[in-house]
């Protein structure tokens, strides 16, 4: 019998094509933060098995949220992790991952419409699950579908590594 929720899915290594970290830009000023400087070196992670399987070189995208009407939300950057989490402090505190991470500019990032209009990226876990702790992720198919919508000069623009 399981115990979790009917629509949850167990990532593994075998499907992963990357993990997807999430920022609010209503609840900081994320705009404003990667204009000073687009570079994400590190982000918060929740405990538990997703963030026991983050490896470094693992691709990661950057997913901002917030109010629909406010911003372009979507996919605002790419990258890579740099090593595993790192845990908190304190009981029940969250992660820090460590990450090479590019924000695009502004005209380049893939806003939610578009990719939810990919038949292949409608199923998104960040769309069936938009509340859900950081990490998300995507599959590989996923990810490859996703990657058909970057610019090729994307900073960190990477197909799903091969199946080890």
């Amino acid at each position: 019998m399981s115990h979790g929720r009917a629509d949850e899915r167990q990532v593994t290594r075998d499907d992963l094509g990357a993990w997807l970290i999430k920022g609010n830009a209503d609840l900081v000023d994320l705009a404003g933060r990667f204009a000073r400087d687009p570079r994400v070196t590190n982000w918060c992670v929740r405990p538990g098995y997703r963030a026991r399987l983050m490896r470094a070189g693992q691709p990661v995208l950057f997913w901002a949220s917030g109010s629909r009407g406010r911003l372009p939300y979507g996919v605002w950057g790419i990258g890579r992790l740099t090593g595993e989490p790192v845990p908190g402090g304190e009981a029940r505190a969250p992660w820090t991952v460590p990450l090479d991470l590019t924000v695009l500019p502004e005209p380049r990032r893939l806003h939610r419409d578009r990719l939810r209009a990919d038949p292949r990226l409608a199923g998104l876990e960040v769309f069936r699950q938009p509340q859900a702790a950081n990490p998300s992720y995507l599959t590989r198919a996923q990810f490859t579908a996703l990657a058909d919508h970057l610019p090729e000069a994307a900073p960190g623009h990477h197909r799903p590594p091969p199946r080890s």
